[in-house]
């Protein structure tokens, strides 16, 4: 059995079928689509600053430190010749009163994401028919 199973189920809709969960996708109007559920690479984006921000959750769990006002955003930059992403820029911001000793490690707990790790070290990928 597959880990991932794609289902297509009209219009520009593909949802991916996993662990017993559901993901929904479609393209925005604009392409085609309804615009009813995240594009493939919303969801793409997301898994990179969701993956960086239970890093961020995990390490004050961790260090039992309150995690009220605990933020983080994403932003990024698309080369206009190419349109692929040229840069990702994740901040962080603090709760109030996080103790500054543990801002670098903090930070170095983020840079442990698997979606970051895979990303700098890509698999190889392989389409075939069967």
């Amino acid at each position: 059995m597959a880990l991932i199973e794609v289902s297509f189920p009209g219009g520009k809709r593909v949802d991916a079928h996993m662990k017993g969960f559901n993901i929904e996708t479609d393209q925005p109007v604009y392409s085609g689509g309804e615009g009813a559920a995240p594009t493939p690479f919303d969801l793409f984006l997301s898994s990179i600053a969701t993956c960086a921000g239970i890093y961020a959750l995990g390490f004050c769990q961790n260090k039992g430190l309150d995690t009220e006002g605990l933020k983080l955003e994403m932003d990024i930059q698309q080369n206009p010749d190419t349109g692929l992403i040229s840069d990702i820029d994740l901040k962080l911001t603090l709760p109030d009163g996080f103790p500054i000793k543990y801002k670098e490690a903090i930070l170095r707990s983020i840079n442990l994401c698997a979606v970051k790790k895979h990303m700098m070290t890509p698999p190889e990928i392989t389409v075939k028919t069967i």
